[in-house]
């Protein structure tokens, strides 16, 4: 092999090598920007599934109090009707003791 074979072939490995170099950036590029793009959709589904999460939870709490809030309402108005009932029941008495009060 004479001098110019040999550098052609070393033209050649070094035009090789700079194509494997610049392919293989390029595949290092392609393979952060997916790894990226990944990124970004695990952690909008991360927030999407902790805000529906979120919601269920204020959901749930929500119920819970109306329920409560319903029970103490129901206890409240049956304590309401037992006042007006004693009340009704005692007005008689009430009037004929301010009357005997007023007549005496």
């Amino acid at each position: 092999m004479g001098n110019s074979d040999v550098l052609r072939t070393i033209r050649e490995a070094e035009q090789s090598a700079a194509e494997s170099i610049s392919n293989a950036e390029a595949e290092a590029t392609s393979i952060l920007q997916k790894a990226r793009l990944e990124a970004a959709e695990s952690l909008q589904t991360g927030r999407s599934d902790s805000e529906a999460e979120a919601q269920k939870i204020v959901a749930d709490a929500r119920a819970a109090a109306e329920k409560e809030a319903g029970t103490v309402s129901a206890d409240g108005d049956a304590m309401i009707d037992s006042i007006h009932s004693s009340g009704n029941k005692n007005r008689d008495k009430a009037v004929n003791t301010i009357l005997d009060a007023f007549r005496a």
